[in-house]
């Protein structure tokens, strides 16, 4: 429930005067983490193209641009940087499916209650457990995310965090979340020759802990691997069998 410390480094990544500062001087996008297209079989089998999406963090990444290529009707982006926000309305004002917000992901609280059928988080929980106060902003987040979601809505969060780091988060019972994992290999990563790991596919859901975390004895097959977790907003009505946990199909790829 800590800070991550030993994945920061001095910087503040909570803090909008940083990130104002990075994106005034660097030019271009910035994917973190993975791409769209690594990610597509996840988010194609998860959120149906007619959803409501809130990109949370969205920065200058190209996700929410490629998104709307593959069909995904309306977006919603938002970032605690005015000067990320300002940039990609400026060069999305084309684009209808796409709208931009500068917003606080702890105080979001313009938008009303199950406003939105999914929100995707493409390392800004992260970046909140970098800055101060982290398990408070964490909090703050993920009540907001949680009154957000329309019951049924997905919170998909892609992150560098384990299960023993991002559970303890994730699976308080005030979400009611029924939470499915995936592992994927850092982009580019080469598997070396005559190793094992414990991942039939990535395309598969990993086996976990009635507590959501690895089972004793699994390998990676990266050790940076990045994590996936589906989190659905279950209503008090719902079984939680209800979301799938089984592989995904070419039908999505």
């Amino acid at each position: 429930m800590y800070r991550d410390v030993s994945s920061c480094n001095s910087y503040n990544y909570g803090d909008a005067l940083y990130w104002d500062a990075r994106y005034i001087q660097e030019a271009g996008s910035f994917d973190w983490y993975q791409r769209y297209s690594a990610l597509r079989p996840f988010v194609r089998r998860y959120i149906p193209t007619s959803s409501r999406v809130l990109m949370v963090g969205c920065g200058n990444a190209v996700m929410s641009e490629d998104m709307v290529k593959d069909g995904y009707e309306e977006i919603m982006n938002i970032d605690i940087s005015s000067v990320a926000i300002e940039m990609m309305r400026r060069k999305h004002e084309h684009i209808h499916q796409l709208q931009y917000m500068q917003m606080d992901v702890k105080d979001m609280s313009f938008f009303p209650d199950e406003s939105f059928d999914c929100v995707i988080d493409k390392g800004t929980l992260d970046s909140l457990m970098c800055g101060t106060d982290a398990p408070i902003s964490a909090s703050r987040m993920l009540g907001e995310v949680s009154r957000l979601l329309k019951p049924g809505g997905i919170y998909m969060l892609i992150t560098y965090g384990d299960p023993t780091v991002r559970m303890p988060h994730l699976g308080r019972p005030v979400y009611n979340w029924k939470v499915v994992l995936y592992v994927i290999p850092r982009p580019g990563f080469q598997k070396p020759a005559g190793s094992t790991s414990s991942a039939k596919s990535y395309l598969e859901p990993v086996p976990t802990t009635e507590k959501g975390l690895l089972l004793p004895g699994f390998v990676l097959e990266d050790p940076d691997s990045h994590y996936i977790y589906i989190c659905k907003k279950m209503d008090e009505t719902a079984e939680l069998g209800n979301i799938p946990a089984y592989p995904l199909t070419s039908e999505v790829l």
